[in-house]
């Protein structure tokens, strides 16, 4: 059974030592690279300004503004902005902020992510997207002022000179094609650091329903009756009685809070989560394989977040999820393994809004809290449904929302021992929301597959799960007991 550890870092942590607890960098929120150079009818030109020029810095203001040089009116939900530049120090934290936009902060989103072929000017980057409410570029038309700054989580002074992005003499705006811009995951606008150009992982070489090898497969489509049904138990699967955390103390697992419902032609699994303000009337949900027997291949699921309650008054510090775990044997203990998607719609953990979290944990220790792990977020609504994928190979650990790459962590998180998958829906804490009013939150779950050893990409897994439903295959787990 699960151990969930009851906080989470603020920043993402590179080992060094175990003993070592110090929190690194930030998230990498990235659109999937690609290799060609515009996308038919689409372009973009950014502008760039600094308004901190000098080598030094309490903190770097990368302002932008960028233009539709196209033919046809942009989606800027489909846009992302890459500034390159030098952290540091190895262990240096960053955190960005928007002064002020034309468009407005609230649809301007900052997120950070890591190289994977340093260079002498950029080890990480800075990445601008945009929300639903940024609305669109008509062809000729521009996004207006962008005055966005970041700096180190001490604020310490920065560097700027060994920047890849900066440029200290640009006092007004013109075209900076020391960034780049990507449209819906084609690069449409600038030169990164060399060795760095977002590229599209090429088509895979066989056929995505038959992955080289022919990984052995655990498939999932949850037809089921309820959390009672004599099939749930008997294709591996264990709902949650037993008490403890994580969560708010003196709360109750409850499995008759997991339901089945037929939706949109197939079944999906409902986890609710209750509370009416107190430990003793709080009822967390959790389900999970009996059998911890994953290690490395493709983990993907299809699952619903939701914002609001389905009844009663909103604002608790809920947790919706999907992850891989085995159990920590000893506090820092390092074959703990830990690979999570965890999405906060109120906040929490620090917090104040929605924020969607993935997390490779290494080891921690619960008292007093340490943390040894890497974590990528983005600070936006993941409301609806959405298709979530995590691989894990002998070098990397990469993980994929709607098909785009989110954030890809390095091996020093991978996993020495085998884990379990599970789903589960609690609340951090009380604090969200101090009503005594019954309400309660629903997280769904569509299928669950895993590939044993091999590493599909999200079309692949698609394609795969498209196929076992089109067979009318509900249910198949040939994954050998560890």
């Amino acid at each position: 059974m699960s151990t969930r550890p009851t906080a989470r870092p603020l920043g993402r942590r590179s080992r060094a030592a175990l003993a070592l607890t110090a929190l690194l960098g930030s998230a990498a929120l990235a659109t999937l690279p690609v290799t060609t150079a515009s996308a038919a009818g689409e372009g973009l030109a950014v502008q760039y300004r600094t308004s901190a020029g000098g080598s030094t810095a309490d903190q770097s203001e990368p302002w932008f503004k960028v233009r539709n040089t196209g033919s046809s009116s942009v989606q800027l939900s489909q846009v992302r902005i890459r500034y390159y530049f030098k952290a540091d120090s190895p262990g240096a934290t960053y955190r960005f902020a928007c002064s002020w936009a034309v468009k407005g902060c609230s649809a301007v989103t900052g997120t950070f992510g890591t190289l994977g072929k340093p260079t002498a000017t950029a080890d990480r980057y800075l990445e601008i997207g945009f929300t639903a409410a940024a609305g669109s570029l008509a062809p000729g038309a521009d996004t207006g002022d962008m005055q966005l700054r970041f700096y180190q989580s001490t604020w310490q002074p920065l560097n700027q000179s060994d920047d890849y992005s900066f440029g200290g003499g640009q006092t007004s705006y013109a075209d900076w094609t020391k960034v780049t811009a990507q449209v819906d995951g084609t690069t449409v606008w600038g030169v990164a650091p060399e060795g760095n150009d977002p590229t599209e992982p090429t088509d895979p070489p066989t056929d995505p329903t038959d992955p080289p090898g022919g990984g052995r497969t655990l498939f999932d489509d949850f037809s089921y009756g309820s959390s009672a049904d004599p099939a749930l138990a008997a294709h591996g699967w264990s709902v949650r009685a037993n008490s403890g955390g994580p969560g708010v103390p003196g709360a109750t697992w409850d499995p008759s809070k997991v339901t089945f419902s037929a939706q949109g032609g197939g079944t999906v699994m409902n986890l609710e989560t209750s509370t009416a303000g107190t430990g003793e009337s709080t009822r967390h949900t959790e389900v999970l394989t009996k059998a911890t027997k994953f290690k490395n291949g493709t983990y993907a699921a299809r699952v619903r977040f939701s914002d609001a309650p389905k009844y009663g008054p909103d604002g608790d510090h809920v947790v919706q999820t999907f992850f891989t775990i085995n159990d920590l044997k000893a506090p820092m203990a390092d074959d703990y393994a830990e690979y999570d998607f965890e999405y906060l719609p109120n906040g929490g953990w620090g917090e104040p809004a929605a924020i969607l979290y993935t997390t490779s944990w290494e080891t921690y220790n619960p008292d007093p809290w340490q943390a040894v792990n890497q974590h990528s977020e983005s600070r936006q609504s993941f409301a609806g449904w959405h298709d979530l994928v995590v691989t894990i190979d002998n070098s990397v650990i990469t993980y994929y929302v709607d098909g785009r790459l989110f954030g890809t962590h390095g091996s020093a998180y991978l996993p020495e021992r085998p884990m379990s998958i599970n789903f589960n829906q609690w609340l951090i804490d009380l604090n969200g929301q101090t009503s005594t009013s019954p309400r309660a939150y629903d997280q769904q779950v569509d299928y669950v597959l895993h590939v044993k050893d091999q590493v599909l990409t999200p079309a692949q897994v698609a394609a795969k799960v498209a196929a076992y439903r089109s067979a009318g295959t509900a249910f198949v787990d040939e994954v050998p007991a560890s």
